[in-house]
């Protein structure tokens, strides 16, 4: 079910009123039910893959609770991982290993037919399979006991406000909230409410209409060369940011009108001021997830300099990977794990040339520096879009190639003007509102003013904009793909 979507609208007034009104003893049972409707509603079937991911680590945390044999609960680990990370494998990248498996065959020379298997990506399977993997994981180190009530602990792995797209939460952070009776709180319920609509006017108004350019342009960037190829690029770094975080707007905000609190996903990344502190930034819970399972396994920043290096590739690889089995996902998390690298290579080379400006002339004023480096580090992320964007490999390296060059027409052949500049303005508003965000409140309450009047009048607003420039259809969040 799309939270865009006309079901949704229905769905997620009833599920809030039967919620209140249903015994405390009996809401989980409520809510399990509303999450595998949720979720069933695309294909029905994939809600039995949810379910045995469920039965897996349910079944393997409780046995590890009982038994302290190194041996024993290393294969249970292992059980957990091969169970979940085969399924992940199984739909989402086997066709993508065989086709990379047939290329290289041929490029040796040797006969090889690769094989594919004809199935539908679940929906949000990346999401879920992290989220319970971080459960079973905690439980082997140690850091989260087992949950013995299998209901509460299939509404952890499957609570349908965070389902398909995040943000993943961890164990210790979500299931206690499951025990909690919450009460209808009219404050948090308003706050909840102008939260998600902050998250549909985002998708809906600003990505959605976003689309309409980006799309045409990347299907064919060599048709559309020069600034329109340009244009489409930096409307995809919002239209992407505002679907995504769009996402997680609606899915804390609707969380939060039920009384839960989910982890904060985003803090404004296109205000970041070096590639790390993007990563600080964007999509933090599957930041953290590969830091805290991957990264600090593997030695993190505890080890050499090469090895660091080494960790710090095979991390943002991996989460090329996670994010789509394909090449150019690949090869944006090369350039993000590139540019963590370089960046801590020349961290001594920049500060000494601030040191010898600074020293030859006035000190340059702080806001200019820091205004500098988040251009800078925009564009960085930018280039890197482009291959997250791309059909093919082939087609980034069109598109950056129409950064420069003899082709760099200035015409906008088949666009309305009028729209582009809506567009435009739409990216200037919602800089604008983030900015004033970042000064004034955290990001938990990021569209709550202090004064209600204001408040009111500016969500008045984001409403009014929503029937008059939102993009009523069924168009399918970006990271629902992942």
């Amino acid at each position: 079910m799309l939270f865009n979507s006309l079901a949704f609208a229905v769905f997620f007034p009833l599920v809030v009123a039967v919620y209140f009104l249903t015994p405390a003893r009996a809401r989980w049972a409520l809510l399990l039910a509303a999450s595998y409707v949720f979720y069933a509603w695309w294909k029905a079937e994939y809600a039995l893959l949810l379910l045995f991911s469920t039965l897996v680590d349910y079944a393997v945390a409780r046995v590890l609770g009982r038994t302290s044999a190194p041996g024993t609960r290393r294969a249970l680990l292992g059980l957990s991982l091969a169970a979940n990370l085969g399924l992940l494998f199984g739909f989402k990248y086997f066709n993508f290993f065989s086709a990379s498996l047939g290329t290289l065959a041929g490029g040796l020379g040797m006969a090889y037919q690769p094989f594919f298997v004809d199935v539908l990506l679940p929906v949000g399977i990346s999401f879920y399979t992290f989220q319970t993997l971080s459960y079973t994981i905690d439980v082997y180190r140690g850091v989260q006991q087992p949950e013995r009530h299998f209901g509460r602990f299939a509404l952890y792995v499957s609570f349908f406000p965070q389902l398909v797209a995040g943000p993943i939460e961890r164990p210790g952070h979500l299931l206690p909230q499951f025990t909690q009776t919450m009460r209808w709180d009219a404050r948090r319920a308003e706050s909840g409410l102008m939260l998600m609509l902050w998250g549909f006017f985002k998708k809906i108004v600003i990505a959605d209409r976003l689309a309409l350019y980006v799309a045409p342009v990347y299907a064919d960037p060599a048709a559309h060369a020069g600034v329109p190829v340009v244009l489409a690029t930096y409307f995809f770094a919002f239209q992407i940011y505002c679907d995504f975080s769009g996402y997680s707007d609606i899915a804390i905000g609707a969380a939060r009108v039920m009384g839960f609190n989910l982890r904060p996903n985003f803090r404004f990344p296109y205000f970041a001021t070096s590639v790390a502190d993007f990563w600080r930034r964007w999509h933090i819970s599957l930041t953290s997830w590969f830091r805290d399972y991957l990264y600090v396994p593997l030695g993190g920043n505890r080890v050499g300099r090469a090895h660091w290096m080494m960790n710090v590739l095979v991390v943002f690889l991996v989460s090329g990977l996670w994010h789509g089995a394909a090449w150019t996902f690949v090869m944006w998390g090369g350039l993000h794990g590139l540019y963590l690298v370089a960046g801590r290579l020349a961290q001594r080379g920049r500060a000494a040339l601030w040191t010898r400006q600074s020293v030859a002339a006035a000190p340059p004023p702080s806001r200019a520096r820091l205004l500098g480096s988040a251009l800078v580090t925009f564009h960085l992320v930018l280039v890197a879009w482009v291959f997250f964007r791309a059909p093919s490999l082939d087609a980034g390296w069109t598109v950056l190639a129409s950064f420069s060059g003899p082709h760099l027409s200035p015409r906008l052949v088949g666009f309305n003007p009028l729209q582009v500049a809506l567009a435009v303005g739409l990216i200037g508003l919602l800089l604008a509102v983030q900015r004033f965000q970042a000064r004034t409140a955290g990001v938990e309450d990021a569209v709550i003013f202090r004064h209600r009047a204001a408040r009111w009048l500016f969500h008045a607003a984001l409403a009014a904009s929503l029937l008059l420039f939102g993009v009523f259809e069924d168009v399918p969040f970006i990271y629902f793909q992942f």
